[in-house]
């Protein structure tokens, strides 16, 4: 997982999905985890 200052490379990826969890922001992708992230 990479934590990035922004996702918004991530989140235009075919199959992510933006979710908020405990004030972080995940971007998770099931198609392919490599683009798995994370916002502080």
């Amino acid at each position: 997982m990479k934590s990035r200052s922004s996702l918004r490379s991530l989140k235009h990826r075919p199959g992510s999905i933006v979710v908020r969890r405990r004030g972080r922001t995940f971007v998770i992708n099931k198609r392919s985890p490599h683009w798995n992230g994370r916002q502080s």
